[in-house]
C-alpha cells in the first residue's frame, strides 16, 4: 500500500472508531441522568465478557441464576458498558451472548422494575440497553432454557439465534401491561414478519425451536439439551465459517449489511461508499491480491 493510501485507511478506521465512541458516551450520559443511581441501588449478578483473541470471538454472559438470568438493575448498566467495550473492539469478529446455568434470560429483575415504573424513568432506562444493534461484530444469542421478556427482545437484537433443543422463547409483555422497549418489536417484525410478530406479541406464544425456525425466528436448532455444557460448542462450530477471514474485512460486512437493512437507501449507499473506503487498498485487499494469479 502507498503512503498516502495507508494514511486513508488509518484515517477512515479512526473516523468510525471516533463515531462509535461518542456514540458510547452519549448513552453512558444519558444513562446518568437520575436513573443510574436508582438502577445501582438493586444490584444482584453480573454480565461478563470474556474476549478470545486468538478468534476474534468474544462470550458475553448474563450471570444471575438464582433469578434465572433476569437483569436486575445493576446488570443493566454491567450490558450497557460491556456492549460499549465490544464496539471498540479493533480485533473481535463475532460476540456470543448467553446466559449461565443452562438458562438465556427471565426478562427485568421485578425489584428493579416496580422502582421506576413510571414514563419518565422508563424511557431513561431503556438507554441502558439499546446499544446492541449497532455492534460491529457478528452476534448470536445462545439461547438455553428460557428467554422471556426482555430475555427474547435481547435474542432479536442479535443478527442469529441458536437454540437448544428444548429452549423457549416467549414475548410476554402484554402480561405485565407492556410492549417490547428495546427494540425488539421493530426487529421482530423485520425477522418474521407483521403477521407472525402481531401473532408472538399479541398472543405471549411460547416458541419452541422447530416452530421458531419455521418462521425464520431461529437460524439453527443445536442437537443438544439446555445445561449439558455442548450448547457453546456447537455455536462456536455453527459461526465458525462465518467469520473467516480478517477482523477489519468481517466487521465492515457487518457495517455495510446493518446500514442496507436499517437506514434509507441513499444513506445506505453513502455508508457503504465509505466502509468501503476503510478496506480498499488494505492490508487484507492486498494480500488477496497477491495471491490471485493474473488473468492471461
Amino acid at each position: 500500500m502507498s503512503v498516502c493510501g495507508a494514511a486513508r485507511f488509518r484515517g477512515s478506521v479512526a473516523r468510525i472508531l471516533q463515531q462509535h465512541r461518542a456514540v458510547c458516551s452519549h448513552t453512558s450520559g444519558s444513562a446518568t441522568e437520575g436513573i443510574r443511581e436508582k438502577l445501582q441501588a438493586f444490584p444482584g449478578g453480573s454480565v461478563e465478557l470474556r474476549k478470545q483473541r486468538d478468534s476474534g470471538v468474544a462470550l458475553l454472559t448474563l450471570n444471575n441464576p438464582a433469578r434465572r438470568n433476569a437483569l436486575s438493575g445493576s446488570m443493566m448498566l454491567d450490558l450497557e458498558q460491556r456492549l460499549c467495550e465490544l464496539e471498540t473492539w479493533t480485533e473481535g469478529r463475532a460476540v456470543i451472548v448467553q446466559g449461565a446455568a443452562g438458562t438465556f434470560c427471565s426478562g427485568s429483575d421485578l425489584s428493579a422494575v416496580r422502582a421506576i415504573a413510571n414514563p419518565h424513568d422508563g424511557m431513561k432506562m431503556l438507554s441502558c440497553g439499546d446499544v446492541s444493534g449497532r455492534l460491529p461484530l457478528i452476534s448470536v444469542a445462545l439461547v438455553e432454557g428460557r428467554a422471556l421478556g426482555g430475555g427474547a427482545e435481547l435474542t432479536t437484537a442479535c443478527d442469529f439465534r441458536l437454540m437448544t433443543s428444548d429452549a423457549v422463547i416467549q414475548f410476554v409483555h402484554k402480561h405485565m401491561g407492556l410492549v417490547p422497549g428495546w427494540g425488539g418489536a421493530a426487529r421482530l417484525v423485520r425477522i418474521v414478519g407483521s403477521q407472525n410478530a402481531l401473532k408472538l406479541l399479541s398472543g405471549a406464544r411460547k416458541v419452541d425451536p422447530d416452530t421458531g425456525k419455521q418462521m425464520g425466528l431461529v437460524d439453527e436448532v443445536l442437537h443438544c439439551s439446555s445445561g449439558e455444557g455442548e450448547a457453546l460448542c456447537q455455536a462456536e462450530r455453527w459461526l465458525g465459517p462465518l467469520i473467516q477471514g480478517p477482523a477489519p474485512v468481517i466487521q465492515a460486512v457487518k457495517r455495510v449489511v446493518v446500514s442496507g437493512r436499517e437506514l434509507p437507501l441513499d444513506q445506505a449507499l453513502q455508508t457503504e461508499r465509505s466502509v468501503f473506503g476503510t478496506v480498499w487498498g488494505g492490508p487484507a485487499n492486498l494480500e488477496a491480491l497477491a495471491l490471485k494469479p493474473k488473468h492471461k
